[in-house]
């Protein structure tokens, strides 16, 4: 990091990149002070936060009651596996002007962006967690009188979970990424409202603390899920 610091400030003091395109890290540091004190950058970030949260709760919940009924069901696979796989490779950023057609611009279609966003990662490793499950494990829980339940809970559930985990914790990012960009309309406070402003004014120490915010925020996102969930799999690395 700091070799990195270093190399950058190198770059601004010697002109190699102009200030108005690249600000030094004490330009930086300074924006991003002056907007603590003016409460912006603090509120920025819970707000974009709270849109985040919302939205990886919405699509993840969906992503993984999704990815069971396809990973297990042969019936729902043929049902909405095709659908899911159309709409699956069109960016969510492309979808913007479509959903604020339908939900505006307030805080509906941002959840709907966000959700749908995040929906994807999640279903394909639900998918794929659940219809990866050992087929031996199968055989031995139906030999031992097991109901379809209990072979879910007991079998297919723990066998799929590190894959869940993995959708879960891409669904983090996703919902960050596009919160960011659905925050650029209709809103007048975000991360992304706000780098939309410093684009738009000039202003390029505050656009880079904006974004050095939004990497803070996105990393204690993902360090505190890792943290919350890496009791869950032991079992799946001792058998690595």
């Amino acid at each position: 990091m700091v070799v990195v610091l270093t190399f950058w400030d190198a770059l601004v003091r010697f002109e190699i990149f102009s200030p108005a395109l690249l600000p030094s890290p004490a330009d930086v540091v300074g924006a991003a002070h002056t907007m603590l004190v003016e409460g912006t950058l603090l509120a920025d970030a819970t707000a974009s936060f709270r849109r985040a949260l919302s939205g990886f709760l919405l699509g993840s919940a969906i992503g993984v009651v999704a990815g069971a009924l396809t990973g297990r069901s042969c019936l729902a696979r043929g049902v909405l596996e095709p659908l899911i796989q159309l709409v699956r490779p069109i960016p969510a950023i492309a979808l913007v002007p479509l959903a604020i057609l339908w939900f505006g611009i307030g805080e509906e279609s941002k959840l709907f962006l966000t959700s749908l966003g995040v929906f994807f990662p999640v279903w394909i490793n639900t998918h794929v967690g659940m219809s990866c499950t050992r087929a031996d494990y199968l055989r031995v829980a139906s030999s031992v009188g097991a109901g379809h339940l209990q072979v879910f809970g007991s079998v297919v559930l723990p066998s799929a979970l590190p894959f869940v985990l993995t959708g879960l914790r891409q669904g983090i990012a996703m919902s960050l990424i596009l919160i960011v960009a659905s925050e650029q309309a209709g809103v007048t406070e975000g991360l992304g409202f706000r780098l939309d402003q410093a684009r738009l004014f000039s202003q390029p120490d505050r656009l880079f603390a904006c974004l050095a915010a939004l990497g803070i925020v996105g990393a204690l996102a993902d360090q505190l899920f890792h943290r919350a969930t890496r009791g869950l799999v032991t079992w799946a690395r001792e058998q690595v």
